[in-house]
């Protein structure tokens, strides 16, 4: 995938991150410089991130896996939802409920009930039930859908994560790296990228960076899901890539099953940006006013 350019980013104000006293020292090498107190994100590392992370998260769609999208601040949750949805990969916006990896088993449980209650409501049985029932029935189903219905379809265990804020999704990423399920994630200049097996260096709080940064990665996603129908109509496709679907059937008759925590994503080297660090001295004037928010 071809790498974004430095004025795409520049314009998206992706080098703004915090204030210089809530900093994670681990981001230093991420830091292009400091001005009025905020620092500033070196673009062109983060082009070379951008590029890593989308080539890596190709592959894992080629293969015909799941990536589960996490976004729950308000800035990026109807980004993340809106293009997302479009392919098929599931994604929580509202609310990460605690275990909802470690724990898959009792979330698998979960959504099956919400199938029964729209079986029920088929069905008949759901007439036959008194008026408070029917009720407190409709309102569990309603709570139910708003927390787990965008992971509805998710069979198995996701094979990749992607995360805008690690430090608000931090949940999240824990469960991930329990499990040893690779994680793709933004990381700002408060969050610490050690944690992240294909970290973002970029502003997390504006939108227009959240959304440059997801189209990429759902760029990413279609591209290597058109690679893989190629593959399949060309019966090039792997055994495992073509074994996908059959362990995913096999799932909802196991949806406890063990996560055996198995990495599937190869990093794809990438060379090192080759041009000189551009001067954001002249762009940072306005970082007071869209840099991260200080809370």
């Amino acid at each position: 995938m071809a790498r974004i350019e430095f004025d795409t980013l520049l314009e998206a104000g992706v080098h703004f991150g915090h204030l210089r006293r809530k900093w994670n020292p681990n981001m230093a090498p991420y830091i292009f410089a400091e001005k009025k107190g905020i620092h500033i994100i070196d673009l062109n590392k983060t082009a070379v991130k951008l590029e890593e992370a989308t080539n890596a998260m190709r592959q894992v769609a080629r293969s015909g896996k799941k990536v589960l999208f996490v976004a729950t601040k308000k800035q990026a949750k109807d980004i993340v939802a809106d293009k997302v949805k479009p392919t098929g990969m599931p994604y929580v916006t509202e609310r990460w409920s605690g275990g909802m990896l470690t724990n898959f088993g009792t979330i698998r449980r979960a959504i099956k009930k919400m199938s029964n209650i729209d079986r029920m409501k088929v069905d008949g049985t759901f007439d036959n039930m008194s008026k408070r029932e029917r009720l407190q029935v409709s309102r569990q189903r309603e709570k139910m859908e708003k927390n787990l219905g965008s992971i509805a379809d998710l069979t198995r265990l996701p094979s990749a994560l992607f995360i805008v804020d690690i430090v608000k999704e931090h949940i999240a990423l824990a469960e991930a790296r329990k499990l040893g399920i690779p994680t793709f994630a933004m990381v700002d200049t408060n969050s610490d990228p050690t944690l992240v097996d294909f970290p973002i260096p970029a502003n997390d709080d504006a939108t227009k960076s959240i959304e440059l940064v997801v189209d990429a990665m759902i760029a990413a996603v279609q591209g290597g899901l058109e690679d893989r129908k190629r593959d399949k109509d060309s019966g090039t496709a792997t055994p495992d890539e073509e074994g996908e679907e059959e362990n995913e059937a096999a799932a909802k008759e196991k949806p406890g099953r063990k996560h055996t925590g198995k990495k599937a994503v190869a990093e794809d080297t990438t060379e090192a940006a080759a041009e000189a660090p551009v001067e954001v001295a002249d762009h940072a004037d306005a970082a007071e006013g869209e840099a991260s928010p200080e809370a």
